[in-house]
């Protein structure tokens, strides 16, 4: 029989529904039930791919015993963290606060009121090399639940007023020196990067495109040239690692080892998106064509097995398929060679390190690139042109036999805030790389969002079937803003700019910590949670506060609004105490801290761009890495511009020539006409 899951549409709550555990989703009705029948609640947190999560379902979920424990003495209720991150935010504060660390499957004891008492992680079914079991861990709450309440009741009360009192620390005190902050971040990274392998710290070993995308702008700013080699020596180790998916392409999850060789095999759409920004960036400094190469390759990915019909992107592949963990992506030497015929097939296993014995458990391996290609086509006597051709062929056909292949589950809901990365991701592609493809599914992907999830000035967060649903979170309008950044300054179609605006001012309306300055993750309508959170730390994902901070300083140079600006400077001061002692832990709102106090140019090239001498001067502009700076085209005839942007009037279209103003903070430069012009002011200001 199912349980109260069945009508969900979240794949990992669904995965949940034929449990004998009487799961309920986080609703009303849940809640009550454990206040009716005084009842503690026992919360479940997971995610549809995620591997323990599976594990954690099979040993004790799945078990009648169990299930008959949990719903005599407690509330079930499981929450998908991708669907409700909110809830997760709350109650992984909860658990660190409890226990010193988190993860997933995250699991929490609650008072009826929801207030946490008891938390951890994995448990299994039977307490094992000192892990306490589940199962004795539910007998032990339930008797104290019976002959001691108040004791649970006091410890929940206690972590709630610990959590509530974090998050009440005032608008923060005088801003520490920036410079002092943004050197320490760079120092911090330096002596953690790997210089072996790439990456920062130990096994497990995470992509951290933030990190990547700080040190781009710490180069560009300082030129700083050991900044620039962390970059390549990462972004180049991921693409030869078994983290990066030789034969199907995209990013795996982390690699649980150091040389990115053997990966946690999910794939997540965030990472994507994240490493395509990375990808775009070094393309842009460094003009490699090996970085528009793998920004293609991860475009092929997407587009292939990512993409609704409609536009949207899903949100992740599991890491398991047919009960065992990355089992789709291992490969035998003598499958290879069935594939591909004896001497070509020896000669791939060579070249991904495809062995007989394995280079992953016994006789599987992954696909990997020990040494670059060229350096293999040297050793092997084959021309590197040969090689290339060779490999793209193998790699195909490899690919149609292993998609007869029991395929990992796909978790196929649609986020609008993880879309709002992939739209920015693809922009920012399309713009260093100039190629079309990227920039039309970005504009596919914001009209579904804007179709599908926006009802009126608000967002929702989760589409799936047809089925919209949960209200927005700061993350969707902070992501979702940024992406339409990125797709006008992609475009130079002022519509993107509307919307981006309208959103961004419903974000501040709803979402806005007053007095403090900031954000809180959840709407002002929110009722059902204890407390309201503020997100900052940039985990897998850039904080949605970072994220708002770089839109709110971009959207200030580029209307002239100085109210955008004003909520910056709040922003800033709210967090920054917190972010100058641990600074490596916050590298995307570094990077809105530098925009703060770097020169900021505004550069506006007034023209139509279908004639020739326009659209030079705006491709150039944009295949350069240039953080620091809003590009702003003004065509004839234009309405919608300069009534976003009023001090645009300012600077009037002359003929059909090209008009360029090189401005800093609305100082302008005297206008020029030519690219080479453009480019002489501009080194110009550079050297300065």
């Amino acid at each position: 029989m199912s349980n109260h899951l069945i009508n969900e549409q979240s794949p990992y709550l669904r995965q949940h529904a034929d449990n004998p555990v009487d799961w309920f989703p986080w609703n009303n009705a849940a809640l009550e039930k454990a206040r009716r029948e005084n009842k503690p609640i026992f919360l479940s947190i997971g995610y549809a791919t995620c591997h323990w999560c599976h594990v954690m379902a099979h040993e004790s979920f799945e078990d009648t015993e169990v299930a008959e424990t949990l719903n005599r003495g407690f509330v079930a209720i499981k929450v998908d963290r991708e669907e409700r991150p909110d809830i997760d935010h709350l109650y992984m504060t909860a658990c660190q606060a409890l226990t010193g660390q988190g993860g997933w499957p995250l699991s929490l004891f609650l008072t009826p009121e929801g207030k946490p008492f008891y938390a951890g992680t994995y448990f299994p079914k039977k307490g094992r090399f000192g892990m306490p079991g589940f199962l004795d861990i539910l007998k032990k709450i339930a008797q104290l639940w019976e002959t001691s309440p108040e004791k649970l009741l006091d410890a929940g009360n206690a972590v709630t007023r610990i959590i509530k009192q974090a998050g009440t620390d005032g608008p923060g005190g005088p801003i520490p020196p920036v410079e002092e902050t943004l050197t320490h971040a760079y120092a911090a990274l330096q002596n953690t990067f790997d210089a072996k392998h790439g990456g920062f710290g130990a096994a497990p070993k995470f992509p951290t495109p933030h990190h990547l995308t700080f040190l781009l702008r710490w180069y560009s700013e300082k030129h700083a040239s050991p900044a620039l080699k962390m970059v390549e020596k990462t972004l180049q180790a991921m693409r030869g690692g078994g983290i990066f998916d030789q034969i199907g392409y995209g990013f795996h999850r982390y690699s649980v080892d150091t040389s990115w060789h053997v990966p946690h095999f999910e794939k997540m759409l965030y990472d994507q998106a994240l490493l395509m920004m990375a990808f775009a960036e070094c393309y842009q400094v460094t003009g490699k064509p090996v970085y528009a190469g793998i920004i293609d390759e991860t475009l092929t990915y997407l587009l292939r097995d990512m993409r609704h019909p409609d536009g949207g992107f899903f949100s992740a592949e599991d890491a398991d398929s047919d009960g065992e963990e990355g089992r789709f992506y291992l490969w035998r030497p003598e499958e290879i060679t069935s594939v591909l015929g004896r001497e070509t097939g020896a000669l791939i296993c060579r070249f991904f390190d495809i062995t007989k014995e394995g280079n992953f458990e016994a006789g599987m391996s992954i696909p990997r690139i020990p040494v670059p290609d060229a350096v293999f086509a040297e050793e092997a006597g084959i021309p590197l042109k040969e090689l290339r051709a060779l490999l793209q062929k193998a790699i195909k056909n490899l690919f149609e036999h292993r998609n007869t292949r029991n395929h990992p589950l796909k978790d196929d809901k649609i986020l609008t805030s993880w879309n709002g990365l992939i739209i920015a991701a693809l922009a920012t592609a399309s713009r260093a790389t100039g190629h079309q493809a990227p920039l039309n599914a970005a504009k596919r992907c914001a009209d579904f969002i804007l179709a599908s999830l926006k009802k009126g000035p608000r967002l929702s967060h989760r589409y799936r079937n047809g089925n919209v649903a949960v209200a927005g979170f700061l993350e969707d309008y902070a992501f979702f803003a940024w992406g339409l950044l990125e797709l006008y300054e992609s475009s130079l179609d002022a519509s993107w700019l509307e919307t981006c605006l309208q959103l961004t001012d419903t974000m501040i309306e709803r979402f806005e910590d007053q007095p403090g300055g900031g954000f809180f993750f959840t709407g002002k309508d929110e009722t059902s949670l204890f407390h309201r959170t503020r997100e900052i730390y940039d985990g897998a994902i850039p904080s949605s506060n970072a994220v708002a901070l770089s839109n709110l300083i971009r959207l200030g140079h580029l209307t002239g609004q100085s109210s955008y600006h004003e909520k910056a400077a709040a922003l800033i001061r709210r967090f920054s105490s917190q972010v100058s002692s641990t600074p490596q832990g916050y590298t995307h709102f570094l990077g809105g801290l530098m925009a703060s106090v770097a020169p900021y140019h505004e550069i506006i090239v007034t023209g139509n761009p279908a004639e020739k001498s326009v659209s030079r001067i705006i491709t150039w502009l944009q295949r350069q890495f240039l953080p620091n700076t809003v590009i702003l085209n003004y065509k004839p005839g234009d309405e919608i511009l300069p009534e976003l942007c009023p001090f645009l009037k300012s600077y009037p279209v002359k003929g059909r020539q090209p008009v360029v103003y090189i401005c800093e903070n609305r100082s302008c430069q005297k206008p020029v006409s030519t690219l080479e012009e453009v480019r002489q002011s501009l080194m110009a200001e550079q050297d300065r």
